[in-house]
């Protein structure tokens, strides 16, 4: 068994999908937000609106879902 992944281009270069992922998975929030006629944020927190939070959990899902298959090939 060898270590290959320990080496440090595979570490940066992981380090740097994981936050490429990240930021695009934020940008794709930000647009679903200011497309919804409300706050999201708004909505879940203040008014503990069950049903969007299941609603967004899905999106936050298939977005990730998506992200990685992008970043896989």
């Amino acid at each position: 068994m060898t270590l290959d992944w320990l080496k440090p281009e595979v570490v940066l270069g992981s380090t740097m999908y994981a936050l490429i992922g990240v930021v695009i998975f934020w940008v794709c929030f930000v647009i679903v937000d200011k497309i919804t006629p409300y706050k999201l944020w708004e909505e879940l927190v203040e008014h503990k609106n069950v049903a969007l939070a299941i609603v967004v959990g899905a999106m936050c899902l298939s977005i990730g879902h998506i992200i990685a298959a992008a970043i896989h090939g």
